[in-house]
């Protein structure tokens, strides 16, 4: 608990993993571990391996209602079910397809904005915000049909980042002493103080889930909103959460709040952080941004907006998504399991059931043994260098969408959104970054970054359109 106000913790336990080995114990009944090879171990496909307290801290409190659960944060494996199972077949690989015509609306507004804001007149612009503000607005498309508005904007509408943030700061201490949580957040005292002084992150968050729900509801009640239309082909997200909800008795009502909740948390920031990354990386190491602009040319992908179905088999692409996720993933604390009867040995180690374990993405990402000695360091030709065997074994030492059947639910909607970000940004822009070294980090459970400066004109209108 002492670690992570320093906002420093990943680096913390990396450095006591250097010290005393691959599996550390850290708390009265935690153990680390930072090797990939216990991933399966873990986290694995079958039920037994509960989430523990830690994530109930990560829960919003909601006055009369206790702390919500929602896919992310449940403990209890039948919940777990309960909650996903009606809403995975929507989260597949081929239904991710689908929200990419949302996807391009977005880019549209996004190329329209660095066009007149910045490309005309080389104005330094804060790259990772309107990464952000992208990542935000396209899942606002995909839940509700409709942007925030940050894009439009420029800036963060209503506080809703900062709010996350706040949100997320003021979890992370609890997420190491759960039972404190409860104490000093988790109850009606101390949720009357919160609001006494205006501190209710997560009440104002859930208050616009709330008010989207009723609206949402109101217009497919009376027949006003076609995309939530039963024979619509193009339902957003809240319209089939609600239509779920209403078709079977045994998914709670406070269902369609969960699954919203988690869109708007979760779903934004994560990847938000992993499009920032990648810019970052490639701008840092230009010869990997040049070696993906060159492949990305000889795609012969449509503009603006190259298609999905043109990105997906990219070699170099793939590979520099795949390194940026593993070089920051967008958590940075231990995902928590509770050991179950029997106990588990994992290098050597036995630890008996009840004892909670779990690895940090950012240590185990990092693990030299297993992803090179350059592990530290940016290089995506760690994916290319051998067959695909030795690139799926990496990709399995990976931690940052989770592991086993608590893997990330959005992981493919995701992918989708920055595959098509990354490309759009380099092949219509000649961007260079301002200072990295302004880049800083800051981990309170989600590892969020600041200080992403660059310059960006257009591309010649001979190499977008190299037909011309």
């Amino acid at each position: 608990m002492l670690w992570v106000p320093t906002k420093r913790a990943h680096l913390i336990l990396q450095e006591m993993h250097e010290k005393y080995g691959e599996v550390v114990r850290i708390g009265p009944n935690m153990v680390s571990f930072c090797n990939p090879e216990v991933i399966p171990i873990v986290y694995p496909t079958r039920q037994g391996f509960p989430k523990s307290d830690f994530y109930a801290t990560l829960r919003p409190y909601t006055r009369g209602g206790g702390a919500l659960q929602a896919v992310f944060n449940v403990t209890d494996e039948k919940v777990h079910k309960q909650l996903k199972s009606p809403i995975a077949p929507i989260f597949s690989p081929t239904s991710a397809t689908l929200f990419e015509p949302l996807v391009d609306d977005v880019l549209q507004c996004l190329l329209n904005q660095l066009d007149t804001r910045f490309a005309a007149n080389g104005e330094v612009l804060n790259l990772g915000a309107w990464v952000q503000f992208f990542a935000f607005d396209v899942m606002g498309t995909m839940t509700f049909s409709k942007r925030y508005g940050f894009l439009d904007n420029g800036r963060d509408v209503g506080g809703m980042l900062s709010t996350i943030v706040d949100f997320m700061r003021s979890a992370a201490p609890m997420t190491q002493v759960p039972w404190l949580d409860r104490i000093m957040r988790k109850n009606l005292i101390a949720d009357t103080f919160r609001q006494i002084f205006n501190q209710t992150a997560s009440l104002s968050i859930l208050g616009f889930v709330g008010d989207a729900i009723k609206e949402k509801r109101a217009s497919l009640a009376n027949g006003t909103d076609k995309v939530g239309d039963k024979t619509s082909t193009k339902k957003d997200f809240l319209s089939r959460y609600i239509e779920l909800q209403e078709s079977s008795a045994e998914i709670p009502h406070w269902a369609p709040t969960a699954w919203t909740f988690s869109n708007v948390i979760a779903g934004s920031d994560s990847v938000g952080s992993l499009m920032r990354t990648i810019m970052f990386c490639l701008l840092s190491y230009p010869n990997t941004l040049d070696k993906l602009y060159n492949e990305l040319l000889s795609a012969n992908l449509s503009r603006p907006f190259p298609a999905y179905k043109e990105l997906r088999n990219l070699p170099y692409l793939d590979a520099c998504i795949q390194e940026g996720s593993r070089i920051h993933p967008p958590f940075a604390l231990p995902f928590e399991r509770v050991v179950p009867e029997g106990g588990i040995t994992i290098i050597g180690h036995f630890l008996p059931a009840g004892t909670v374990v779990g690895g940090s993405p950012y240590v185990v990402n990092r693990h030299k043994s297993f992803f090179g000695q350059d592990a530290e360091f940016w290089r995506p030709e760690r994916w290319l260098e051998k067959d695909d065997a030795h690139k799926r074994r990496l990709e399995q030492g990976v931690l940052t969408f989770g592991a086993g059947r608590r893997v990330c639910l959005g992981k493919h909607i995701g992918i989708l959104e920055i595959k098509k970000l990354i490309p759009f940004l380099i092949l219509n822009y000649d961007i260079r970054i301002i200072d990295r070294e302004k880049f800083q980090v800051e981990n309170s459970w989600f590892l969020f970054q600041t200080g992403l400066y660059a310059q960006l004109q257009k591309r010649p209108e001979s190499v977008i359109n190299p037909q011309l």
